[in-house]
């Protein structure tokens, strides 16, 4: 039990100083305006990748709907406080209540439905989406829902990030996680032991897409115009190169995912026009050589770095004994 309380000792600290570095940063003005953009988009991006990772890598279902329920957190919590002049707050808990229910509508139906199946069903969600909200004219049609209070800062991108990455972490480890986690091994034998499938199906899928509808709503909230095209296809292949390049079923690759790939979009920036080729080859090298992801089902924990400075110490033990 001491270990534990250190290990979450170990890891505040680690987060109280990673807070309090980039706050800093920020700040004093060490770390330019491009790269608070991208710093802040690697946070969204990380809430993305987590919580596609809960439905395709915990669960085993192939969603291909998260730009779509992104979409409807990210004009949902809009509309609250752009047109309706509400608190930020209650923008969240609107923009993801609203994902919620779109995760309800959109799971009962299909994920009856297996593999290349659902993964069309869920896509044409997606585009239904996209296609809805160019036509209303009350959230700006293919213009974009503009004038967002630009309230998104670096505590809110940060405390986000961690409550989300918990509750995913919380879900995994809890008796519905270990349902989801039967159903994609097998979810035949899952049945037959008494696991209502389709119940943990669609309960991941709903938290999942809430998740996807808060990182819509700091989206919409950092940028303060949002447009039905930014939520196409390519944002949710972008999260899904995240998740199989980091690892599906890997909550720590989700986070390296998207870290990495942010990252590399950054430096791409150059040239927007090869960036999706780039992430392609990325994803056929990774489905090639490494299948299982960077991290695979594994997670990086505070024993992990023990045992790499246990072997870091024999090599160098032998070294010197040579």
């Amino acid at each position: 039990m001491q270990k534990k309380h250190l290990s979450v000792l170990i890891i505040c600290l680690a987060l109280g100083a990673l807070f309090a570095i980039v706050q800093v940063g920020i700040s004093n003005g060490m770390i330019s305006g491009y790269w608070v953009t991208n710093l802040f988009l690697m946070g969204i991006n990380i809430i993305l990748a987590a919580s596609l990772n809960l439905i395709n890598g915990f669960t085993g279902e192939f969603s291909l709907g998260h730009a779509g329920f992104m979409a409807v957190g990210a004009y949902a919590g809009g509309v609250i406080t752009t047109n309706l002049g509400l608190p930020f707050p209650l923008a969240i808990v609107v923009g993801m209540l609203a994902a919620a229910v779109a995760g309800v509508l959109v799971g009962l139906p299909t994920l009856r439905l297996r593999g290349d199946y659902l993964a069309i069903a869920t896509l044409g969600f997606g585009e239904i989406v996209r296609v809805v909200l160019m036509n209303i004219d009350y959230v700006g049609g293919a213009s974009g829902l503009k004038d967002i209070p630009d309230v998104v800062n670096w505590p809110i991108i940060f405390v986000s990030v961690v409550l989300s990455l918990l509750l995913i972490k919380n879900f995994v480890r809890s008796s519905h996680g270990r349902a989801c986690l039967a159903v994609r091994e097998n979810d035949l034998a899952a049945q037959m032991m008494g696991v209502n499938i389709t119940y943990y199906k669609v309960l991941a899928f709903v938290v999942g897409a809430a998740l996807a509808g808060l990182a819509g709503v700091l989206y919409a909230h950092y940028y303060t115009i949002i447009q039905p095209k930014e939520f196409s296809f390519l944002l949710t292949f972008d999260v899904l190169v995240m998740v199989m390049v980091g690892g599906l079923g890997s909550l720590t690759g989700s986070v390296v995912g998207a870290v990495l790939l942010t990252t590399a979009s950054a430096f791409l920036q150059a040239i927007p026009e090869l960036r999706m080729v780039i992430y392609a080859l990325l994803l056929i090298i990774s489905a090639i050589f490494r299948p299982q992801g960077l991290l695979g089902e594994k997670e990086v924990t505070l024993r992990t770095f023990q045992k790499l400075g246990g072997v870091f110490n024999a090599t160098s033990g032998s070294k010197q004994t040579q």
